[in-house]
This record gives C-alpha cells, sequence and structure tokens, in this order.
C-alpha cells in the first residue's frame, strides 16, 4: 500500500479545497437554483397554537392577477399527497430499543405537510399560493379567509405531560406518546435504600434551533415528457429526500431525482424532509411548471424543526466513599405537535450514566406532543442534554456531601482495564483513556493555578469561576454507506459516495484519503455527492457518520482499484502481478520498470489484450453496513468572570481535550470543536425559543429576540486532541479494525 507524506495525506492539516469557491461567491446553495419560467410559492402559516379549520374561502385569492393556485389541506387530500415518513427512532442496531413495557405502540402523530383539520402550532402551514412573483403571492395568500376556532393549547414540556393538559390529538389517551422503563429498577432501588448519600436535580434544557447560515429553499421541476420530479434542495442527505419525496407524491423512486449542492449549515435540524419541499414539488406536477421557494429568516423561526427541550428529574446515589451506586430518574421529551423523532430520548438515555462506573440505573422516558414546531436532532441529538445531567449530579454531590468535586470524578472514572465495558443501559464502551484525556485537561487549562486567578479577578471587583465536564458521544447514524471509485485516464479519481457536506470540509478530508492510499494530490481528487441521478445509496451526514464509514468504503474501494491495477500493471509490464509492488502512485516491478496509477487507467480502457473483466474503466464500488457503535470522548474546562454590579458572564479561559479517533484533517476537527463549543455556549448562556404559555405565540421569532454566540464572546481556546488505539477485536471504525492492524493512523 502506497504510504505519502504526511504534508497532504491523512494527519495533515490540509487547506480545504471547497474554501476559495465559497469565499468567492461561486458557491451553489439552495437559492442559487434557478429555472426558466419558474413560479413562486408562500405558504399561509397559522397564527394561532392550537385552532381547529372550520372554514377555508381561497376564491378571492385565486383571482388575484399573476395567481395560478391557491391550495389547501383538502387538495392535499384530493392529490393522495401523503404524510411526511418520520422515522421516529435511531436505525442503528446498536442503539437501544425504547418501547412500553406492556408491548403496546407507541403513539405516533401523522404530518400532513399542509393541516388538515387543526393547526397545532403557531406557523404550521394552513395554505398556499403559487403566483408569478413572491409578491403576488403574498398578496394571495392575504385574501384567503379561514374561519378558526381556537383552542387551548399547551408548550411548557411540564404541563404538556399532565393527565388534565390541553390534547393536542383528539383521538390520543393523553399527550404522552410513550411511557418506556429502561435499566434495573429493582436494583437500583436497592442501591438508593443502601446509599449513604443521595443527590438530586430537577431541571430542564431549554428549546433551541439550529438557525444555521442559510435559511432553507427549494426548487421544484416536473417534467411532464417523462414525468420525473427533480427537487433541488439542502438536506441532511440527497439519497433520503429522494424516497421520502417518493413516498409522499405516491411516485416511484427513479422518478425523482434530489440534487443538493452547497449547503449552509444544518446541525441535524433540516437533516429530513420538510413539508415545503415535498409542497413545492407537489405544486410543480400539478401546474405543470417549476416552482421555487425560499424561506425568510422570520418564518425559518416558526418552521425550522427546533431542538433539545427535556424536562429530568434525576438522583445519583453514592456510598460513604463517594463511590456511585445507581443513578435513576425521568425524562421527559417534547416533540411538539408532530412526533418526527424520538431518537434525542434514546441516544441519550442510553449513555446517561456517561464513562462512569455505573452498578446500575433505572429511567423512565416519556416523549409528549406539544402546541409547538416539532423537534428533531440537532448537534449530537440528546448526547449533551445527558453529559450536562451527570456532570450536574457529580458537582452536587461534591458540593452536598463534602467532596472534592476532581476526586469524586477520578474516583468513578473507568479505567483502561475496565474497558470493553458494558454500561447499565446496555451500550458497550470499546475504548479509550478516560483518566488521561481528563488530565490532560486539568493541566492544560492549569486547573492548580486557579486560586491565584480568582484572587486576582478579586482585586478586579470581578468573581471569577472554574468548571469541568467529561462527556462521551455515540457516533452511530444509518450503519450502510457505499461509494464509488474510478481512476480516470485523463488524471483524475471521481469518488461519487453518499455523505453530504453541509460545511465540514469533506471535499478536502475525503480527498485525503484518497492521497494516502493511491498516492494522488488532493487536487487531482474530486469528491462527487448530492445528486441521486448519480448517488445510488448513502446515509447522509448525521451522527458522527460520514468520515467513519465514508473512510471504510473509501478504503476499500482503494483496494480494490489496486489489485485490478496489479492485474493490468503486470500485463503491461510482463510480470506476474504478486511481484508488483504499489508506491507513490506507482505499480513498481523487480528491476525498477513501474506503470504510473493513470497510465494502468488508460490501458484498461484503450487495450484489447487484458481479460475480459479488466477491459473497462478502472472502477471499485464499496458496499458496506457497519453495525458497531462509536464512542468519541473528551474533557473540557471553562473559566468565566461575572461583573458583580451588571451580572455579565464572560469566558476568559476554555480548554478541550477530544478523543475522536484519527483527526484525517486536525484543522477541520478543531474548526468543528469551536463550532461546537459556540453552540454549546449559546444554549448555556443564550440561546432559548420561548412560546408563550398561556397562547402558545412564539416570542423568540426574530435575532432581535434569539440572541447568537458571536466571536467577541470567546478567547482564544486552547485545543488538544488524544487518540486511542482501538483494540483489534473491536475498532470504531467498524470494519476499519482489520486495517488497524497494518495502519497504525487506523484507530478510534
Amino acid at each position: 500500500m502506497n504510504v505519502m507524506t504526511k504534508s497532504t495525506g491523512i494527519g495533515a492539516s490540509t487547506r480545504r479545497k471547497e474554501d476559495l469557491r465559497l469565499v468567492t461567491g461561486r458557491g451553489c446553495f439552495s437559492d442559487d437554483f434557478r429555472a426558466p419560467g419558474q413560479v413562486h410559492v408562500v405558504f399561509l402559516r397559522s397564527p394561532h397554537a392550537h385552532a381547529r379549520l372550520v372554514s377555508i374561502d381561497v376564491s378571492e385569492a385565486l383571482a388575484l392577477p399573476g395567481v395560478h393556485a391557491v391550495l389547501t389541506g383538502a387538495d392535499l387530500l384530493a392529490d393522495c399527497v401523503l404524510p411526511l415518513p418520520h422515522h421516529v427512532w435511531a436505525l442503528h442496531p446498536a442503539d437501544i430499543a425504547i418501547e412500553n413495557p406492556d408491548g403496546t405502540p407507541t403513539f405516533t402523530t401523522p404530518h400532513h405537510a399542509v393541516a388538515i383539520d387543526k393547526a397545532r402550532h403557531v406557523g404550521e402551514i394552513v395554505a398556499m399560493a403559487v403566483a408569478d412573483t413572491v409578491a403576488i403571492a403574498k398578496d394571495a395568500i392575504e385574501l384567503v379567509r379561514i374561519d378558526y376556532e381556537v383552542l387551548p393549547s399547551v408548550t411548557n414540556t411540564w404541563d404538556t405531560a399532565e393527565p388534565d393538559a390541553p390534547k393536542v390529538w383528539d383521538d390520543a389517551a393523553s399527550n404522552v406518546c410513550l411511557h418506556a422503563e429502561v435499566g434495573d429498577r429493582a436494583a437500583t432501588d436497592a442501591a438508593f435504600a443502601s446509599a449513604a448519600h443521595v443527590v438530586r436535580l430537577n431541571t430542564w434544557v431549554q428549546r433551541v434551533t439550529g438557525v444555521p447560515m442559510e435559511p432553507r429553499a427549494a426548487l421544484a421541476e416536473f417534467d411532464p415528457a417523462t414525468g420525473r420530479v427533480t427537487l433541488s434542495a439542502g438536506s441532511g442527505g440527497a439519497v433520503r429526500l429522494k424516497y421520502d419525496l417518493a413516498h409522499m407524491l405516491g411516485m416511484k423512486p427513479e422518478d425523482v431525482r434530489v440534487i443538493m449542492k452547497d449547503i449552509g449549515g444544518n446541525f441535524g435540524t433540516r437533516g429530513m424532509i420538510y413539508p415545503e419541499f415535498a409542497l413545492a414539488a407537489w405544486a410543480s406536477r400539478r401546474l405543470k411548471m417549476p416552482v421555487k421557494w425560499t424561506c425568510e429568516r422570520s418564518e425559518s423561526f416558526l418552521s425550522d424543526y427546533q431542538a433539545r427541550d427535556l424536562a429530568v428529574k434525576a438522583e445519583l446515589a453514592l456510598d460513604r466513599d463517594g463511590n456511585f451506586l445507581a443513578t435513576r430518574g425521568v425524562n421527559i421529551g417534547n416533540a411538539g405537535a408532530h412526533t418526527s423523532n424520538f431518537s434525542p430520548l434514546q441516544k441519550g438515555v442510553e449513555i446517561m450514566s456517561s464513562i462512569y462506573r455505573m452498578p446500575t440505573a433505572w429511567f423512565r422516558v416519556k416523549p409528549v406532543v406539544s402546541n409547538t414546531a416539532p423537534t428533531r436532532p440537532y448537534r449530537s441529538a440528546g448526547r449533551p442534554e445527558v453529559m450536562f445531567i451527570m456532570e450536574r449530579l457529580i458537582d452536587i454531590a461534591a458540593m452536598e456531601c463534602g467532596f472534592n468535586r476532581v476526586d469524586l470524578r477520578r474516583r468513578n472514572l473507568l479505567t483502561k482495564p475496565e474497558l470493553p465495558y458494558h454500561n447499565p443501559f446496555g451500550m458497550i464502551y470499546d475504548n479509550g483513556d478516560y483518566h488521561a484525556v481528563m488530565e490532560k485537561v486539568l493541566e492544560s487549562a492549569d486547573w492548580a493555578g486557579f486560586p491565584a486567578r480568582r484572587e486576582e479577578a478579586r482585586a478586579r471587583g470581578r468573581l471569577r469561576g472554574i468548571g469541568m465536564a467529561n462527556y462521551v458521544d455515540t457516533a452511530t447514524g444509518v450503519p450502510r454507506e457505499r461509494a464509488e471509485m474510478t481512476v480516470r485516464s485523463d488524471g483524475q479519481v471521481d469518488v461519487v459516495v453518499g455523505t453530504i457536506s453541509q460545511g465540514q470540509g469533506h471535499e478536502a478530508s475525503f480527498a485525503q484519503l484518497v492521497t494516502e492510499w493511491l498516492g494522488v494530490p488532493v487536487e487531482k481528487v474530486n469528491i462527487l455527492t448530492g445528486d441521486t441521478d448519480v448517488v445510488k445509496f448513502g446515509g447522509g451526514t448525521h451522527s458522527g457518520r460520514s468520515m467513519r464509514l465514508g473512510s471504510i468504503v473509501i478504503w476499500n474501494a482503494s483496494n480494490e482499484i489496486i489489485a485490478k491495477g496489479r492485474r493490468i500493471a503486470g500485463q503491461m509490464l510482463g510480470v506476474d502481478p504478486a511481484q508488483i509492488s504499489f508506491v507513490g502512485s506507482h505499480f513498481c516491478a523487480p528491476g525498477g520498470t513501474s506503470a504510473d496509477l493513470f497510465d494502468v487507467a488508460r490501458a484498461a480502457v484503450e487495450r484489447n489484450d487484458l481479460p475480459e473483466e479488466l477491459r473497462a474503466p478502472l472502477l471499485a464500488i464499496s458496499d458496506e453496513t457497519v453495525n458497531e457503535a462509536a464512542f468519541p470522548y473528551g474533557s473540557h474546562a471553562c473559566e468565566v468572570e461575572i461583573d458583580p454590579a451588571l451580572g455579565t458572564v464572560e469566558i476568559v479561559r476554555y480548554t478541550t481535550v477530544d478523543d475522536v479517533g484519527c483527526a484525517v484533517n486536525p484543522m477541520i476537527v478543531h474548526g468543528q470543536t469551536h463550532g461546537g463549543i459556540a453552540q454549546g455556549t449559546g444554549q448555556a448562556l443564550m440561546e432559548q425559543i420561548v412560546y408563550d404559555r398561556a397562547s402558545g405565540q412564539l416570542l423568540t421569532g426574530s435575532f432581535m429576540d434569539y440572541t447568537m454566540p458571536r466571536a467577541d464572546c470567546f478567547p482564544f481556546l486552547t485545543r488538544n486532541l488524544r487518540k486511542s488505539p482501538a483494540p483489534p477485536t473491536r475498532s470504531a471504525f467498524g470494519l476499519l479494525a482489520r486495517v488497524a492492524r497494518h495502519r497504525p493512523w487506523a484507530s478510534r
């Protein structure tokens, strides 16, 4: 196998290939798509959190010049457009199952793209107008007359779980969709009964929204000649959007094409189909003309999928020495008006004990519906919330029971000999060095020097505090991925892969894999994604799966290219292929003769003396399913100063040590760490979606009310990366376990 220098291969902080295009305005985002003769759609959204649609009159709107259609839920049903196909649970076999103890099914709601009987949250679509211009369409929706019967609403997570709460769905027994139990109740109760110390935490992790840089947009084009629909829109993955759209429209998947190019952020909140995408495609097919929609920022606050919103009551039991005995509690997750996804609850509770030694645990899990926008996975769905719960319980135990908070963590943190470790919920942590990472963050943050810094701050009239936290994450997601690699005779390598970049730098880091394994310069590698006429299958980008699974299929395809290339080179050089080595993008024979990879690719299509199976473009396909989870982990430390006169908080030091496995491009990894810290800080100090408790109105519908962190909110960040080699029997890279035996970089 070829070994490249670290200047451009794996482990190099190679500059991102895509940046020049993006910063010079040559990107192609969803709103950049245009079609001749396109018309525009504008959506009428409910002003009420909960209201029955008594009647809808669109006659005045239809009479407006330039209006092509005004459509309602009745039209949607008449055309047999199906509800959005939400997949409410995580699809990876490593994730634990969540179900009712009595075996009754989980209550899930239909989610029609346009409200049929009732509007169930402020901003839900109740009608749509298609017109020659956006302005005319806006005028049209102002002329739609709707008679609403306003109903009681519920938005608060604790309130919605109460038996007497207003029901969001009339056919449900309550707003609680599921009441599951995970863990061992009897053993946990016994541990609490024998505990010397018990600490408690009742809290709520507030609701946020993703506010990606690029608001959503879509262009739908129906071709009457072929009966195909093409949708150009950014999402978490092109293939899933294609199949979901085909399902809703009652079309064959091959009659639907999805195209997505540059995507200005996602974080999970647009990882699946949206009502607007399906409605644009439906309108295009109905009217036989291209239909364009672009979301306005105020509209996105109302209609983007939101996130977090977890209410928790938790307890931690300890013995006299501070050893953890058990944890228990209840997690209530607010799904919003439609049950789009429960996996944040699922993925959170399964690692509720974090990376600490926890003999037993028992938690109740309750997803609920409410009169709010639907929620779905967002920036490590469900896991940051439960990490906060565990770390906060530890700090409370230290304060209330007289323990040192760092020593308490040291005492209970899992050690290397204990791995692989089965946590009390059934997850298996494969490998790591949790103590080394925590000690490194304490050293790097100069934890020991904090008292002196606190005294210096006091002299300036400031209050200074320090905190630290350990975390573990689960990288799972859709377990199947596919890559198709073609070495072209013109000196280029095309790699078709089913993941999609939303700013993570795939064009650079995926190319680095090819550089490492085939010796091809990064600039000669083309990563092709986001067009379902090219991408046959792919799980998309979510749950930390892109590089983990993408590296496996690209590695496999690279090996197949080399194996085929050896046979062709053997014919070219007149030697046994077994004698040929692959070094520096060359197939080398004994005696010093060699053939370049691209010469071999040219021979594959030009020579007629090759075996039949080799007389074709030099192509390899890898389609793999990886049913193991990976568990990246780390430790963070933060120092803040508070101005007691103003109550303002300033972050003055922030230090991280993260073990994410092999950092293909450390610069990109550090950039993603920056983003994660910014989003976590936003959640902790600034961001919150607020609904009025009485009326259900959204009170944070613009950047005037929803505060976002900015660069000047942070000091320079101290970042450290660590890599724990994976055991060969259980690599977090799944199928790359076999690579780890030969390549020292192939670790976590």
